[in-house]
């Protein structure tokens, strides 16, 4: 059974205090999104820290001060890191064995290719490569998102091949990063999950997170299997509420309601709440869709597929609002039928969601692509994400600014919520566009205030 523990009972000293038992050193396998993010901040909390990485170009970036990717804040802390001592980076798992006391495993697990399972290549390699090193009693991690059992097969693996044999334990820290917030989820989270097969893996993991379970943060302590199972399961929680309201807008576009005043009708009820109970275009990302994917994959693999089988339409309306999306520009532009040759459009997005440059199963892409495919010349921009974009989608046009992308424009999409894009005069982009016609696929903008000034609005769920 889980048990919640307060800081009452950390056992595990903190980086600077007075205690006899030093602070353990940490080294951050996998210096991607998570790893990179969770090093940095270990460092900036007092922890000597060593990430580690396969990728020489990544840890050169890395040492030189950095960040590989977009998220608020983190440049700053790893400048004060670096600056500090506290935090470097290497290629070498010998280094890092010797190194470590504590080892957190945080590679990427993406989607097969042709399949939903959950590729596990990446985090098998790190734990391989750490192992044939580890000679002393010492702590791996696993905060990578995996299926189920994937723990106990792990902690067989690194038994087998670290010299050290059973002295080495392996544990679960499970992550809950939200993108563009992943600095203050870290420094600042809401729980911490421990899943442990002993009372040392637990203190080690007390020790390793001192600062922040001293600060009153809820630790639940569980087994392995309910700490692997934990993040998938929030997230297809979450799903679940994002397509939930996907599906009433549905619903409203088929009855002429509007499920923005239905949305806050819920919002309060407290057993629903209004959070993430927001209608528009969908999740993307590089968790949320391949997350959702796997775990319905695992289940099935264990025979309760059957249980969780409604993720399979959660993942199929969150896809239907990226088509419905295309439909309302199809709509506001005049067209019938699928061909849009000769409409130019103006894509405001091509992250995920604002803060981040992420465009892994970006909503606001694939809706672009379509359009494209569909003989529509787009011009696309984003404060963050234009050169990543541009690599996956040449075919598209990119712009520098929502004005300049929006000149002589058929019609303009949201796409991504940015705060830039939703403070847009509509009276300013209305002085350069051919038409004034906008869809507001995130349900972003006040309607009322475009109207005003004589734009047709369009948007999910709403007459």
């Amino acid at each position: 059974m889980a048990a919640i523990a307060g800081p009452e009972e950390t056992t595990g000293p903190r980086p600077g205090d007075d205690s006899d038992v030093p602070a353990p050193r940490l080294t951050v396998i996998g210096t991607g999104y998570l790893g990179a993010t969770h090093a940095i901040c270990m460092a900036d909390l007092g922890f000597d820290v060593l990430g580690v990485d396969v990728d020489e170009s990544k840890i050169k970036r890395l040492n030189e001060g950095e960040v590989p990717f977009f998220e608020p804040g983190l440049p700053e802390l790893l400048a004060k890191a670096m600056d500090s001592g506290r935090l470097r980076f290497t290629t070498s798992f010998e280094e890092a064995a010797e190194f470590g006391d504590v080892h957190f495993i945080c590679v990427g697990t993406p989607q097969q290719e042709g399949s939903d399972a959950a590729d596990l290549r990446y985090v098998d390699s790190a734990v391989t490569a750490l192992a044939q090193h580890l000679c002393r009693r010492t702590l791996v991690v696993g905060k990578s998102t995996v299926p189920v059992g994937t723990a106990a097969r792990l902690t067989e693996l690194v038994q087998r091949l670290a010299p050290a044999g059973d002295q080495v334990e392996l544990a679960w820290n499970p992550e809950f990063l939200r993108e563009g917030y992943a600095v203050d989820d870290t420094l600042r989270p809401d729980r911490l999950v421990f899943g442990v097969s002993s009372a040392w893996a637990e203190e080690r993991l007390r020790a390793a997170f001192a600062p922040i379970v001293a600060t009153g943060t809820p630790v639940v302590v569980t087994d392995l299997t309910t700490a692997e199972l934990v993040k998938v399961a929030a997230n297809s929680f979450l799903a679940t509420k994002i397509s939930y309201i996907n599906a009433m807008a549905e619903v409203c576009e088929a009855t002429g309601g509007d499920v923005r005043g239905l949305a806050e009708a819920l919002a309060y009820d407290d057993r629903i709440g209004g959070r993430f109970l927001k209608p528009g275009l969908g999740f993307g990302g590089g968790c949320l869709p391949k997350d959702i994917r796997a775990f319905a994959h695992r289940a099935e693999e264990l025979g309760v597929g059957q249980a969780v089988a409604f993720l399979r339409e959660v993942d199929a309306i969150n896809k239907r609002r990226r088509s419905r999306t295309v439909d309302l520009v199809r709509e506001l532009a005049g067209v019938t039928g699928g061909d849009l040759t000769g409409v130019r459009v103006a894509a405001l997005g091509a992250a995920f969601k604002p803060n981040s440059d992420d465009i892994r199963d970006a909503p606001a892409l694939d809706v672009a692509s379509a359009l494209h495919r569909l003989g529509a010349h787009v011009t696309v921009v984003d404060p963050q994400a234009t050169e990543n974009a541009r690599r996956v989608h040449p075919e598209l046009d990119y712009g520098t600014d929502a004005i300049s992308a929006a000149i002589d424009a058929d019609v303009v999409v949201l796409l991504t919520e940015w705060a830039q894009f939703q403070e847009i005069d509509p009276e300013i982009m209305g002085s350069v566009v051919a038409h004034r016609r906008i869809v507001d696929g995130r349900d972003a903008l006040d309607a009322a205030r475009w109207r005003a000034v004589g734009w047709e609005y369009r948007a999910l769920g709403r007459p």
